[in-house]
């Protein structure tokens, strides 16, 4: 019931307010504080990267370009399409998959107000932008299962270490609409491909979270014995014994890991179903030939893994944390969490920056994928203007081709030539502008032949064996 007002005569200030006209509610862009503005850097100083953050300079590219290929080969073969997500999603997307009390929400998101007063994130992961693209564009209604790929950049705050940078990118792929353990078995088995076909070396470790049912049985066990060892973790694991007890588990710190090994194992709490759904997956991996270790200690860092989760670790890292090169799992949840169907999903994310390091630790220098079928060299101005044109005739006709238009003396263009590793070298000199034709240097007999400039494009893709 409402309480009875009590009526007091107004005051002449109160009065004076009252007569004004109501001030207009304050708009959203306006209630949003204004970003501070940054002091102005002191002249002839030299910007600086910002922490965490790295420049990918062209000696760095055949890395990147090495592996793109062989995602795109992959994925390709695989049946797998390209979808791209935005770089900055709503902060509530993230909370709602990761969970509050993850790592990721509390300590690594780049989180802000925009302004117009929005909580936005960078995305940390890709799995959340995807099951909301899913739902968005109504792709539950096309014929299942959806098989998805995406490479780009993520954002975690985080401390900088090798391999790992705040801003950094994945390669991940999400499955919807196929609940069997095969489907499981093949999402691995990418994963350990794409390293692979990298001249990587891997070892999977696996293992399964169960349903809701299974994983609330086993946390009570789980929590009753990690009670009277709470003096013996860490600090941040103490706050995980209250707000994400399975978090126990991934802690990398000496004394947490010696509490971990006594504790309870997960798979001991499984349904038969549950059950059934691991050994058919470790089945699979079996017959794939994919190298496997079942480990009752791993559980991922997000709240919404279901059933089947692994890692990918170096074959050879024999450490007691060996570094882990990416994971994944099923997330069956996720879809109706995020207000869609009840979807059965699975995928994984991995760092390309982390894999890339592994290949160069290796010592797996990628090859030079760039080798041009033949180079235009030109002698003096008249010379250089003919060349543009056939340059652009032989690009044009399908013939890898390159050039350094600002050089003059033939010596050096042929080194150039030879650096890059082209088959021939098509020549004009002043002579040649005369006659109106292009002398063609075979660069590994060094024979040379005259042709007519208006066939040349012809005659070398006869040469090249292109017709």
């Amino acid at each position: 019931m409402a309480s009875k007002n009590t009526k007091k005569p107004a005051s002449k200030s109160a009065s004076k307010a009252a007569s004004k006209p109501a001030a207009k509610p304050a708009s959203k862009a306006a209630a949003a504080p204004k970003p501070a503005v940054p002091p102005a850097p002191k002249p002839g100083s030299t910007p600086q990267l910002l922490r965490g953050m790295r420049d990918t300079l062209p000696s760095e590219q055949k890395y990147w370009h090495f592996v793109r290929r062989r995602i795109e080969n992959l994925t390709r073969a695989y049946g797998y399409e390209r979808i791209d997500t935005p770089l900055l999603e709503e902060t509530g997307l993230f909370v709602r998959s990761a969970g509050k009390y993850s790592d990721l929400v509390e300590k690594e998101m780049f989180t802000f107000l925009d302004k117009g007063g929005d909580n936005v994130s960078l995305r940390p992961e890709g799995s959340p932008g995807v099951v909301r693209a899913y739902i968005n564009h109504g792709m539950f209604t096309l014929p299942q299962p959806i098989k998805l790929y995406y490479v780009g950049s993520m954002f975690r705050y985080e401390r900088p270490q090798a391999g790992r940078y705040r801003e950094h990118h994945q390669f991940g792929i999400e499955v919807f609409g196929d609940g069997n353990p095969a489907m499981d078995a093949e999402v691995v088995l990418l994963a350990y491909l794409f390293y692979k076909e990298l001249g990587i070396k891997t070892l999977v470790n696996i293992n399964s979270l169960g349903c809701q049912q299974c994983r609330q049985n086993y946390l009570t066990e789980l929590m009753a014995y990690y009670k009277p060892k709470r003096s013996h973790i860490c600090e941040d694991c103490k706050r995980r014994y209250a707000k994400n007890p399975l978090r126990l588990l991934d802690c990398k710190e000496p004394d947490c890991t010696a509490v971990r090994d006594g504790a309870p194992h997960i798979v001991d709490f499984l349904d038969d179903e549950c059950k059934n759904h691991l050994m058919r997956v470790l089945e699979s991996l079996d017959e794939m030939g994919v190298p496997y270790v079942l480990n009752p200690h791993l559980v991922r860092g997000l709240d919404y893994y279901t059933r089947t989760v692994f890692e990918l670790t170096p074959a050879d890292d024999q450490s007691q944390t060996p570094q882990a090169l990416g994971g994944g799992g099923r997330y069956d949840n996720l879809v109706e969490q995020f207000g869609g169907r009840p979807t059965p999903a699975c995928g994984f994310g991995l760092g390309l920056e982390r894999a890339i390091l592994q290949m160069k630790t290796q010592e797996t220098e990628p090859p030079d994928e760039f080798r041009p079928d033949i180079f235009v060299a030109q002698l003096g101005d008249n010379a250089r203007r003919k060349a543009f044109q056939m340059f652009e005739d032989l690009r044009s006709a399908g013939i890898m081709v390159t050039a350094t238009f600002s050089k003059n003396a033939l010596k050096s263009q042929l080194e150039t030539a030879n650096r890059l590793g082209a088959r021939y070298t098509a020549i004009i000199g002043q002579k040649e502008v005369l006659d109106g034709t292009v002398l063609i240097r075979d660069m590994e007999s060094g024979m040379q032949e005259i042709v007519d400039f208006n066939k040349a494009a012809h005659e070398i893709r006869k040469k090249l064996g292109k017709g």
